[in-house]
């Protein structure tokens, strides 16, 4: 059986992509309408939102397009509304970004609860709602696009990157809890990957040394790693000395802070980090 047939099997008929209109959300949309899997496409955005509904309804399947803020009170309602009447077999969570890039005590504590929205709330609530017809089925997926800021802690980043670490540990427990229902549990971790926010934020691309990761690829090896759980770091990425950070930890974030000044190079200091979708 192929991949995608597979893939079909266990997460169809209906994926849902939170953050599905650009970037890896808009691979993963279309790699799963190639598999033949209707979709529901969530993200803030409505124009590049329809585009990419577009293009994966050229390749054979329905779609439903949603402009929710993910931010919002209401936006778990509306999605649960808005997928009342059909199966879903997969979310994926792909829209957790740092919208609030300020160094703690000097940042608005009202930003910094929206990003805890953004990354924590809404997502959990998600899973909740979709993942118990999973377990109840005994099949489907939950993917949550992960950090490699949530294993050091980063300036301007306190806030985001304690979400990531939570989300981490949050998707090993829940894989625990649902591994014997045939439902699939991943945490997908990335580092700078080559997108378009990441292009609106104006970082610093041409630093020696710097891995940057192909979208595409990122969602295709979140798909194919998507059965093994619970954590998968990109493999571009594996290498990371985030990941092997175990004894000097003060050592450890003074290096990830030097290589992320350079990284923000060119980026202004003020401005806020674009959501990712």
């Amino acid at each position: 059986m192929s991949s995608g047939a597979q893939w079909a099997q266990q997460y169809g008929p209906w994926a849902v992509v939170a953050g599905g209109s650009e970037g890896v959300g808009a691979e993963f949309a279309f790699q799963l309408a190639e598999a033949g899997i209707d979709l529901v496409l969530i993200a803030r955005k409505p124009e590049p939102l329809r585009d990419t509904a577009d293009q994966c309804r050229a390749r054979g399947v329905r779609v439903r397009e949603l402009a929710v803020d993910l931010t919002a009170a209401d936006a778990v309602t509306r999605i649960a509304e808005a997928t009342s009447d059909i199966e879903v077999g997969l979310l994926i969570y792909n829209a957790g970004a740092n919208t609030h890039s300020a160094e703690f005590l000097d940042g608005d504590p009202a930003a910094f609860e929206r990003v805890l929205d953004l990354n924590v709330r809404t997502p959990l609530a998600l899973i909740h709602h979709f993942g118990r017809p999973m377990r109840v089925r005994r099949r489907g997926g939950l993917l949550l696009v992960g950090s490699l800021t949530g294993y050091l802690g980063s300036a301007r980043q306190t806030v985001y990157g304690g979400a990531k670490a939570f989300t981490r540990i949050y998707a090993e427990g829940l894989w625990l809890e649902l591994r014997d229902y045939n439902v699939h549990v991943l945490e997908l971790v990335l580092g700078v990957t080559s997108t378009p926010a990441m292009a609106r934020a104006g970082l610093n691309f041409d630093v020696p040394g710097l891995v940057i990761s192909d979208p595409a690829e990122v969602a295709r090896e979140g798909l194919e790693q998507l059965a093994r759980g619970p954590v998968h770091v990109i493999s571009a990425h594996a290498g990371s000395p985030a990941l092997r950070a175990t004894t000097d930890r003060a050592a450890a974030v003074l290096a990830s802070h030097r290589m992320m000044q350079k990284l923000l190079a060119t980026a202004p200091r003020a401005a806020d980090a674009p959501p990712a979708d």
